[in-house]
């Protein structure tokens, strides 16, 4: 009877010993928070410029502006009523409306100061155009060739044109942010493995009197799994708290920029429902990772 309860008692030692001491004990649960706030940034940063380009393509998709070039005001205004009669009576257009001359003044005052409101300043008329649906590329030529027939000195311009440079760099830093994501994954993998079989290596004695004891190979793999797992939920838990801090530091400052394509860049629901998932998918890959480790170094073992 002594004999049976000293054997589980050495049994129950055997397996607080593969255990943690303490909770964030040793490297391992700050190892797996940074990779964790990396990995949160990185998927936030992919998700956040997903959103803006498509944002951003909705929101230019059938647009396009007119411009009325011509250095006599009077000219210019008398061609400018020609033009916006013209373009709402086209097909192909949807919606014709002129910008008001102040709004454009303001928006150039940051670069020409208060010259911008002067009249002697041969500033284009501006026609902004909603194109009907359909193939925006051949509505835009038709219109192009009407608008010759006005004067040679009205020029349009599909809004897409000028932000297709920055749609292709978003779309690129997004799939930038993936490939980090990729990569931060696989080192995640790595270190778990490294954790697991230095555990392994560390506790062979403690792993003899397991076995010893009747203790399967699954069972022994339990006990890392669960060791590793407690580290990867400290440590993910605590790279996700800070990563969703920078998130709201990072949102609150492009909110205060007031600028239409910064603001954007934004997460909505779905994007903060996937990024909780990212702590949860770090703690399985953990727990396989170190019972696929740990099962293989015992086979050899055998």
């Amino acid at each position: 009877m002594s004999s049976s309860r000293a054997s589980r008692r050495a049994a129950a030692a055997a397996r607080h010993r593969l255990l943690p001491g303490g909770r964030l004990a040793g490297p391992m649960p700050w190892i797996i928070a940074i990779m964790m706030f990396l990995t949160v940034l990185s998927a936030a940063a992919g998700l956040a410029l997903g959103a803006a380009v498509q944002a951003m393509s909705a929101d230019l998709a059938g647009r396009a502006s007119v411009q009325v070039v011509e250095a006599d005001a009077v000219v210019r205004d008398q061609l400018a009523a020609r033009t916006l009669q013209a373009l709402r009576q086209a097909s192909e257009v949807g919606a014709a409306t002129p910008v008001d001359p102040a709004a454009l003044a303001d928006q150039l005052r940051p670069w020409l100061g208060e010259d911008a409101a002067s009249a002697d300043l041969p500033v284009p008329a501006l026609i902004d155009v909603t194109l009907t649906p359909g193939a925006t590329e051949a509505k835009v030529d038709r219109l192009r060739r009407l608008l010759g027939t006005l004067s040679p000195s009205l020029r349009i311009e599909p809004h897409a044109a000028f932000l297709l440079p920055l749609a292709g760099l978003l779309t690129a830093l997004g799939w930038l942010a993936v490939g980090v994501v990729v990569l931060m994954t696989v080192a995640t993998g790595a270190v778990v493995v490294l954790a697991a079989r230095g555990a392994h290596d560390s506790h062979r004695g403690t792993i003899d009197v397991l076995h010893l004891m009747g203790s399967t190979d699954v069972q022994i793999a339990r006990l890392f799994q669960w060791r590793i797992g407690l580290d990867a939920l400290l440590g993910g838990v605590l790279g996700f708290a800070f990563a969703v801090v920078v998130l709201l530091l990072i949102g609150l400052r492009l909110s205060a920029t007031g600028s239409d394509l910064l603001g954007a860049v934004t997460l909505h629901g779905n994007d903060w429902a996937l990024l909780a998932l990212l702590p949860v998918a770090g703690v399985l890959l953990a727990v396989l990772t170190a019972r696929w480790t740990v099962l293989r170094a015992l086979g050899r073992a055998l």
